[in-house]
């Protein structure tokens, strides 16, 4: 099949090409056209006689978009990415586009990152760095806490949650999990699931591991941040959305919150995965909240290890193929089971 292959990075090509590759041979299962542009209603026509497109999170997956590809012969649309947020799932399966994703690549990519910005933010390791460059080596304002003994709540408890709860319970933390569906093997690791209620007057740190739905949109609000312990931890590395920014800004204004980590932004479409430094940044929001020293944030990096973009490149790969030998009444279910939040 032929595969535009939209929002394509330098180190993604190796992995996709190495992915594509079949037998001794090496030669390739599918024509793959590179494309360095997002998609979007301007540039869907790349796209035009490509049977196949993929796309990742900073990708345009909404109705009109899906309708472009669609009228330019494109039948199955395969995610570089576990979530499915910025696609339309439901005029996909109106137009009788299939769609398929990455489920799962690397949970521990993602839950290492959660608790490397736990640690960096705990003992102000960034603003360390920075002081000892400039020959500052005053402890003042560097205190932190142990981490042994707290309490972590993790929203979440999925194949990321599960390895953040398997992290912090190393650290002899107690944690404290909220999942509509509870995770077995967290149980059976001394997991105490809770109401989310509980969890947000209980937690010393908050970990975010949930997918973002109409029913996560703003999980974390005035309301939700007002019940928190004084001084709690934020730590979001799932989807922007899931916090109200402008509700977090506030409680980081009032001292409520003690300190942010945040891998993810909810308009990050117009900013993650290229360089503005160049650039006055548009987004006051963004520009306010980086403004905050107990603020750190990170580009959508979590993913980003060897093993999780190779895991990605293969996946992506092998549904292509799956779909091109014929699967497509199993795919077809896969996205009715994405319409359904499944």
């Amino acid at each position: 099949m032929k595969i535009a292959i939209y929002s394509t990075k330098s180190y993604e090509r190796p992995l996709l090409d190495h992915a594509n590759s079949v037998g001794a041979s090496g030669s390739p299962a599918h024509e793959l056209l590179y494309l360095d542009a997002r998609l979007s209603a301007a540039t869907a026509s790349l796209a035009a006689g490509c049977e196949a497109v993929s796309i990742f999170v900073g990708d345009d997956g909404s109705g009109a978009v899906l309708q472009a590809l669609h009228a330019g012969g494109t039948r199955l649309l395969a995610l570089r990415s576990a979530g499915f947020n910025h696609v339309d799932i439901e005029e996909a399966h109106r137009l009788g586009l299939t769609v398929l994703r990455v489920p799962a690549y690397s949970p521990y990519s993602v839950a290492e990152h959660a608790v490397g910005l736990m640690l960096t933010l705990n003992r102000k390791l960034h603003r360390a760095h920075n002081r000892v460059r400039e020959q500052n080596f005053s402890l003042d304002g560097l205190m932190g806490f142990d981490m042994h003994g707290k309490a972590a709540g993790v929203i979440g408890t999925g194949k990321i949650g599960e390895a953040v709860c398997r992290i912090l319970l190393g650290f002899g933390c107690r944690v404290l999990a909220s999942d509509p569906t509870p995770n077995p093997d967290c149980e059976s690791l001394g997991v105490k699931y809770v109401p989310l209620a509980e969890l947000y007057t209980q937690s010393d740190i908050i970990s975010l591991h949930c997918p973002l739905t109409p029913t996560t949109h703003h999980l974390i609000n005035a309301a939700v941040l007002a019940s928190m312990k004084p001084d709690v931890m934020l730590i979001n590395t799932s989807r922007g959305g899931v916090i109200d920014t402008r509700a977090l800004i506030a409680a980081l204004k009032s001292g409520k919150v003690g300190s942010v980590g945040l891998d993810v932004y909810e308009e990050e479409g117009d900013l993650f995965f290229r360089d503005l430094s160049e650039q006055v940044i548009q987004d006051d929001i963004f520009v306010r909240l980086i403004t905050f020293p107990n603020v750190l944030i990170t580009a959508h990096q979590g993913f980003f290890t060897r093993e999780a973009c190779a895991a990605i490149a293969q996946t992506t790969i092998q549904n292509v193929s799956d779909f091109n030998m014929g699967s497509i009444a199993e795919a077809n279910r896969v996205t009715a089971r994405l319409i359904a939040g499944k």
